[in-house]
């Protein structure tokens, strides 16, 4: 997208209108500037027991999308490599480790 320096001078204009108005405003009503078009300025706090209250909500959330009732069900570890197959897997890793050496040697 393309903007002029005209279109964007204009913008700014406009802008800084808009926060001349929302300052006279404010003024007026005697009180703070406008929350709603304000920008958040790190004065909105949440306290301990909002937060663990959201946790648990989300950890109940993504026990129900992950099919669990309780976190601690799923204690058992599924799949993974027997010693078996991690050796032949080894085995496997090094034959074509030592083909393309050797193909590689053969180039040269």
């Amino acid at each position: 997208m393309h903007i002029s320096l005209d279109s964007l001078e204009e913008a700014l204009s406009i802008r800084r209108q808009v926060d001349t108005l929302e300052k006279r405003l404010s003024t007026l009503l005697r009180g703070s500037p406008l929350t709603a078009v304000s920008t958040h300025s790190g004065n909105r706090r949440m306290s301990a027991q909002a937060r663990a209250k959201i946790a648990a909500a989300m950890r109940t959330r993504w026990a129900k999308i992950k099919g669990r009732t309780t976190a601690a069900k799923s204690a058992k570890k599924k799949g993974g490599l027997t010693a078996a197959g991690r050796k032949r897997l080894s085995q496997l890793m090094k034959a074509r480790w030592a083909a393309r050496r050797k193909a590689a040697a053969g180039k040269k």
